[in-house]
């Protein structure tokens, strides 16, 4: 089942409630969100390694979900996370060296 999120405010309201549902939410513990996000990611390494695009794509997924939770555990939304990540790359400059950003000091 595919759904058509408008927007980025209404996906992370979904994921939101489902971390309600699933108890993550009201008060996730940071230290073990990160942990989730760390086994995550290396599923995505995982998945990298072997070409596996579905895997690829469920990894990111997932890793954006625990991000999420993560966010809220600060009374954050990834919303604001994104902008302040944007108002800081914005800007920025640098070059790729071996398929890597590296940006200039």
């Amino acid at each position: 089942m595919s759904i058509d999120f408008s927007n980025l405010t209404d996906l992370n309201q979904m994921i939101l409630d489902w971390g309600r549902e699933k108890g993550i939410l009201p008060d996730p513990e940071p230290l073990r969100q990160l942990e989730k996000t760390e086994e995550e990611v290396a599923e995505l390494r995982k998945a990298i390694e072997e070409h596996d695009i579905a895997e690829v794509k469920d990894a990111i997924g997932d890793i954006y979900v625990t991000l999420t939770m993560q966010a809220e555990a600060w009374g954050m939304t990834m919303e604001e996370c994104i902008q302040a990540a944007y108002d800081v790359i914005k800007t920025r400059t640098g070059k790729m060296v071996d398929g890597k950003f590296v940006k200039d000091q």
